[in-house]
């Protein structure tokens, strides 16, 4: 029973793995890196970072063409998880914090961002695995400034992005094949890297 309870996400995330990689052989790879990224910042789980490192270990010269991609395509859904925030939070906004079961951690967020600390924290999110789309959209519903949450977003996603692309611009396919041959490992470093990203949520 416990074998199967953990045989089933982490089969689903394979799949959504393998569905999100095999967009890095495509000729429109930079495109689906880019909507990913649109999308991770606000609905979609799997963190763009899986297709940037497909595409810069298959296209080395185009890490900071994809980091650049990647973080812009980020930033504009950060956009969006503040409009769903602000002015969707009841129709859009609270299924999508009910969907990864953030209604606890999502009390903190508001919180946090009622403080004197909630830029700081928004940067910290945009760069850690702390989720992202609950830093986004609380944004937006708690009226937080928009600029301030741009630019925030606009640096945090940035660092992440590059530094990624420039340690896979050095190490190569090494860190795709490390992945791919471990997978059951690295689904499992994922989803406590996720859990670890709640839990910084609820201790602050």
């Amino acid at each position: 029973m416990v074998f199967v309870i953990l045989h089933a996400p982490r089969r689903w995330l394979r799949e959504l793995y393998d569905w999100t990689m095999h967009w890095a052989d495509t000729p429109v790879s930079l495109a689906a890196l880019f909507a990913i990224a649109v999308a991770e910042s606000s609905i979609f789980p799997i963190p763009p970072d899986v297709l940037l490192i497909a595409i810069v270990t298959a296209n080395s010269h185009r890490w900071l063409q994809a980091a650049g991609l990647c973080a812009a395509g980020s930033v504009i859904g950060a956009a969006i998880g503040y409009v769903i925030g602000s002015a969707f939070m009841a129709a859009a906004g609270q299924p999508i914090i009910d969907f990864y079961g953030a209604q606890t951690q999502w009390s903190q967020v508001v919180e946090i961002y009622t403080g004197i600390w909630g830029v700081w924290f928004l940067t910290g999110a945009a760069f850690t695995p702390i989720p992202f789309k609950v830093a986004t959209i609380a944004a937006g519903a708690t009226g937080m400034a928009f600029w301030p949450f741009f630019l925030a977003s606009l640096v945090g996603r940035s660092a992440r992005f590059l530094l990624v692309a420039a340690i896979l611009r050095v190490c190569g396919g090494r860190v795709r094949h490390t992945i791919e041959r471990h997978f059951g490992l690295a689904a499992l470093l994922f989803f406590v890297l996720l859990l670890g990203g709640f839990f910084a949520i609820r201790a602050l």
